[in-house]
């Protein structure tokens, strides 16, 4: 394959890059909708919707109507869920072009082999997930991961995304000058970068806490800010709080815990917003005041501190407004956008 020719097919896969990118941010976000307007068992079978490609069908068949007695057709939250499949499902067509691009340019190495192969087997089990979170009834333990692989998923195209854009495919370049002082980003940085990934992994943390609290309809349990239940240290039951698995066949719309649970995890929530703001700010500042920190170093730097002022302003402001949707939606987009600003500074105190 010649020059050309390689050049054409990077440029052709920063496109599918960047267009699965949107469109994965796209799907968590009609996710989130889609749980939140309790939509989940919209459609109680999988890969179908009773039985049909559409909810016309369906809304057209009583005798599939009649095979889930327990789970009357709403059409309205049938076409949330479903459109939601059909997203998902374009995502994971497109994630599969670029990982056979990927195979087929191995040689060439013009997309990076492993980030490839990892999206595709990545998305394979976003896509089981996605079966057994209808399957199982919203089962919290199966929509945490299926939130938790989604992000993932984003992330990764995120990563990809910035590698074809730079040409780098996410490997460590050093200028001259570094190279002949001996002394690479690796060994110049260890505190920001450091930092950087102990405050994605406290972000991340966080994240899952969240899904949590969403999944086991935990988010009203303490309507008011900042204190919970007009206490700061209100009745809790930890106990029960965060048991993963209950068995099969529990309907968990809704949810199933009890009030001191549900606060228990909203209270343990917030302690990991706080927790992850510190990790996040510490990583962010120490980022900005380092005097060897590159112009993208800063950029990223300053994302997440934006991001996260967003996220907070949403969160806070969502409380105190008793959890209208469109704020509550707008929460999880706003985990997503500060999730990406903080790979995006763990990759630019990773490369230069």
């Amino acid at each position: 394959m010649n020059a050309f020719a390689n050049s054409q097919t990077s440029t052709l896969i920063r496109r599918l890059a960047l267009a699965a990118l949107v469109l994965c941010f796209i799907v968590v976000v009609l996710g989130a909708y889609v749980r939140l307007t309790a939509a989940g068992l919209g459609c109680p079978d999988w890969p179908g919707c009773y039985g049909h490609f559409t909810p016309i069908g369906a809304e057209q068949n009583v005798a599939a109507q009649a095979a889930f007695p327990n789970t009357p057709l709403h059409v309205g939250k049938a076409w949330r869920e479903m459109i939601h499949r059909y997203a998902a499902s374009t995502l994971g067509i497109i994630i599969v072009v670029i990982a056979a691009y990927a195979i087929a340019t191995r040689r060439q190495r013009i997309v990076s082999l492993p980030l490839a192969l990892a999206l595709l087997v990545t998305v394979v089990v976003q896509g089981i997930l996605g079966m057994l979170t209808v399957t199982w009834q919203l089962k919290p333990l199966i929509v945490t991961l299926h939130l938790l692989f989604g992000l993932t998923t984003l992330s990764m195209l995120w990563w990809l995304w910035l590698s074809q854009r730079s040409g780098s495919r996410g490997s460590v370049r050093l200028g001259n000058a570094r190279t002949s002082a001996g002394s690479a980003y690796p060994s110049r940085t260890p505190a920001p970068r450091r930092l950087a990934f102990v405050a994605l992994i406290a972000l991340v943390v966080q994240i899952a806490l969240g899904g949590w609290t969403s999944s086991n309809y935990s988010a009203v349990a303490c309507p008011d800010f900042p204190t919970c239940q007009n206490s700061w240290w209100p009745e809790m039951d930890y106990k029960d709080a965060f048991v993963l698995w209950r068995g099969l066949g529990v309907n968990y719309e809704g949810g199933v815990l009890e009030h001191p649970a549900r606060v228990a995890i909203h209270f343990t929530h917030r302690l990991g917003a706080v927790v992850a703001t510190l990790a996040l700010i510490l990583a962010a500042v120490l980022t900005l005041r380092w005097q060897g920190g590159t112009s993208r170093m800063r950029i990223a730097a300053y994302a997440v501190l934006a991001a996260l002022v967003l996220q907070l302003l949403i969160g806070i402001t969502m409380v105190l407004r008793a959890f209208p949707l469109p704020l509550a939606t707008a929460h999880n987009a706003g985990a997503a956008l500060l999730l990406l600003s903080t790979v995006a500074l763990v990759r630019a105190l990773r490369t230069t």
